[in-house]
């Protein structure tokens, strides 16, 4: 089963990472915009916190005998990838 992509979630990620941004270039003498920025990022990390829990209700299986059919055997860890060394031809010797 493939995890699925929440927009909605991902866009309030963006959105909390942005006014972090925004709020640690903020003026010195600022506080009207200081104090503006770390209210919208209070309100936007619940937000954020509510659509997590969200997501993760919704990606949960609702029986947990579900849970073990729907995993594939191979699901959890992956061998690591081998890789490959190019290998020189041996030149001929042109003696």
């Amino acid at each position: 089963m493939a995890k699925t992509i929440d927009l909605e979630l991902t866009r309030a990620e963006v959105e909390v990472l942005e006014l972090e941004a925004r709020l640690r270039v903020v003026p010195m003498n600022d506080t009207q915009l200081a104090d503006a920025l770390k209210t919208a990022l209070l309100a936007k990390k619940e937000r954020l916190a509510k659509l997590r829990t969200l997501h993760a209700a919704s990606n949960r299986p609702k029986d947990p005998a579900d849970a073990k059919k729907l995993t594939p055997p191979h699901a959890g860890r992956r061998a690591p990838l081998k890789r490959s060394v190019p290998q020189r031809s041996k030149a001929k010797s042109g003696k």
